[in-house]
């Protein structure tokens, strides 16, 4: 899909031309230092009825797996642009809901100084100091820039700025494709202005297909790229083919296949000639080890490969 076909399906929202100097600055800073840079998309993708919308069309999507990937980029020293779904699972944060905090921290103290001290007993948040550092560390350090998204319209045009952004970054960059992008939308023509009445009767909705951003992402966005992207489905004798067919019809190099049911414990690296499988042990989860740290260790020594391979 052309840029010109992306801005007259999709109106440019407000913000991406500042987001996308963002991004091209950090993906600059990144690559002056050696370094490599993983895009991961994050979250679902929410699509608008009505013109002035009330209603929407939205997807299970947590987010949680682009979160807890983005850690264990950062930990294996990638500069990580992490876009994602406004709300949704946010890096080290995900794992501690305010309902756990809320009771969890006290006042240790009087306001000092514009101060405020705060306590917990270790145990009622674990892991909590250690996420807040490694937090800290990659901010400090610069390796991390989460850019924000909500609709649908507003992901294809900061996917297309990012893109561009890491771009001159060559083999050096990736893409981690985890975000879940609906597959319908409205046009903007199409919908009615105001919201749609219940006293009308039952609804009939026309939806549009949503171009797939893979072809113009692996042909002209970042064309040099080594490319990630994720194929969900509920039944398992499809899957792989699947994921096989993505692989031919858009020629990137790594799709992860995985089913709804067994999603944060087992998925399949498929390639254009392996398929490996990835599967947390009984003894593994006990430990508190997530799938996401095998599948980033994976694709990490591909991308090294792949690397190589360019160079």
């Amino acid at each position: 899909m052309a840029e010109v076909d992306l801005v007259s399906e999709f109106a440019r929202p407000a913000g991406v031309a500042r987001w996308a100097e963002v991004m091209a600055g950090f993906a600059t800073r990144q690559g002056a230092q050696g370094r490599r840079v993983v895009l991961i998309t994050s979250g679902g993708t929410k699509v608008p009825l009505e013109a002035r919308p009330v209603r929407f069309l939205d997807n299970f999507s947590s987010g949680r797996r682009g979160a807890t990937s983005a850690e264990a980029f950062l930990a294996a020293g990638y500069g990580v642009l992490f876009l994602y779904r406004a709300r949704s699972a946010f890096p080290y944060a995900h794992r501690f809901p305010p309902q756990t905090w809320l009771s969890a921290l006290r006042p240790s103290g009087p306001v000092q100084s514009g101060m405020l001290s705060l306590e917990a007993e270790e145990k009622a948040l674990p892991g909590f100091a250690e996420a807040l550092r490694s937090y800290q560390e990659a901010e400090a350090a610069g390796t991390f820039l989460a850019v924000e998204f909500t609709t649908l319209a507003d992901y294809l045009h900061l996917l297309q700025a990012a893109a561009q952004a890491l771009n001159p970054l060559g083999p050096s960059a990736m893409f981690y494709l985890a975000a879940a992008v609906s597959d319908f939308y409205v046009p903007v023509s199409e919908m009615p202005e105001h919201k749609i009445q219940s006293s009308g009767g039952p609804l009939q909705i026309t939806m549009k297909m949503v171009p797939k951003m893979l072809s113009p992402l692996v042909k002209d966005w970042a064309p040099k790229a080594f490319i990630i992207s994720f194929k969900l489905e509920t039944d398992p004798s499809i899957v792989i083919s699947r994921a096989r067919n993505a692989l031919e019809i858009y020629q990137h190099q790594v799709v992860v296949a995985n089913i709804l049911e067994s999603i944060q414990s087992f998925v399949v690296i498929v390639t254009k000639d392996s398929e490996t499988k990835l599967l947390l042990s009984e003894e593994e989860v006990e430990k508190g080890m997530v799938i996401e740290e095998k599948i980033v260790d994976n694709v990490q020594s591909r991308h090294t490969a792949f690397i190589c391979d360019k160079n």
